[in-house]
């Protein structure tokens, strides 16, 4: 046999094994996709049900989150003793969230399901890599939960909130609008939290683009207005005195620490700004049911009672928030993050730049 007569049976085969290759990668892509998009949509009663079995052949699921470890362990305790489904937990900042799922995608899907702020699910929406869900419980979240792409849903809320300490300023003497801050008995006592841009942005858009932002002009000369780097930590100078007056807290998290003692209460210039957190389940996710089993129990009843214990404001409407009777402005997702520049550059023009 020559050379050439050898070279054309190596190609042949190659050809043969290249052609086997792919017909048994495509049809088990084909079916992966089909499977995810098949339960995705289901509606029936029984969705509970062929989710859960099938979600027990896969075994686990993988889930990126933000949120406190303490807090996804309350969370997902229930949820592994009712399904038999392991939960494995990677956690991080929403950034590094965001940037790990899109280099994933561009090679090997691992992650499951991915917890994190409307902003980066947003993100992770218009890069194509989270899967679009219809089902039955998202019939009860609020309205703004969900947006129309249905990529993924919201399932709590961060509301910002004022808080006080106690010992430092009196009920009532507390603000009823943001005019009343301009008052100089708040000069020297005032705080906002670096990364809050958005209820800046939100705030000076109620009332009125010149308006707002000369407030907060007027504001930052007169009185002055520190910049603390972390909501947690906002909390805990308000509680030790050194922040009597804090524009931006989580209201979850000042509630914690009233409950536990410290000196610190909150209350609400209305409308108060709420920023979504939410799930979404990755449209190559390697154990499909067991992300849509666990995307279901996260906005059902079960899954937002525990949050709403926590402290969390839920988005369903079948469980109790602890905000009720407040007048709640919700941020959205894709205008956050359509904005995000404008509101970042206006951040530190009028509150950065003073410092």
């Amino acid at each position: 046999m020559n050379l050439i007569t050898t070279h054309r049976l190596f190609r042949r085969t190659l050809a043969c094994g290249l052609c086997l290759l792919l017909t048994a990668t495509f049809p088990a892509k084909n079916a992966h996709s089909q499977t995810m998009q098949s339960m995705a949509s289901y509606q029936g009663k029984d969705r509970e049900q062929k989710l859960m079995e099938a979600a027990q052949k896969e075994g686990s699921l993988l889930l990126y989150t933000a949120m406190p470890r303490e807090y996804v362990m309350r969370l997902n305790e229930p949820f592994e003793k009712k399904y038999g489904i392991k939960v494995k937990v990677w956690q991080a900042v929403g950034e590094s969230i965001l940037q790990r799922v899109l280099n994933e995608s561009r090679s090997a899907p691992v992650v499951d399901v991915v917890h994190s702020t409307s902003t980066y699910l947003e993100a992770l929406s218009r890069e194509n890599v989270l899967q679009e869900i219809h089902s039955p419980v998202q019939k009860t979240l609020l309205p703004a939960a969900l947006p129309k792409h249905h990529m993924y849903a919201s399932d709590l809320q961060y509301v910002v909130v004022q808080a006080y300490n106690t010992n430092k300023v009196k009920k009532e003497d507390l603000p009823k609008t943001y005019q009343d801050l301009l008052d100089p008995k708040w000069k020297g006592k005032l705080s906002i939290e670096a990364s809050d841009n958005d209820w800046l942005a939100s705030v000076i858009s109620d009332m009125g683009t010149e308006k707002g932002t000369q407030f907060f002009k007027d504001l930052v000369a007169n009185n002055t207005l520190s910049v603390r780097q972390g909501h947690t930590l906002m909390v805990s100078l308000v509680a030790a005195g050194e922040v009597p007056l804090a524009l931006t807290v989580y209201q979850y998290a000042a509630e914690q620490a009233r409950k536990k003692g410290a000196p610190v209460d909150w209350f609400a210039i209305e409308p108060a700004v709420s920023i979504f957190s939410g799930i979404g389940v990755a449209k190559k996710a390697p154990h499909p049911n067991a992300a849509l089993l666990y995307y279901d129990y996260m906005l059902g009843p079960d899954a937002q009672a525990i949050l709403a214990k926590i402290g969390y404001p839920p988005t369903s409407t079948l469980v109790e928030s602890p905000v009720k009777g407040i007048e709640i402005k919700y941020l959205d997702g894709a205008a956050l993050l359509n904005g995000q520049a404008k509101s970042e550059a206006q951040f530190k023009t009028l509150i950065n730049s003073s410092r």
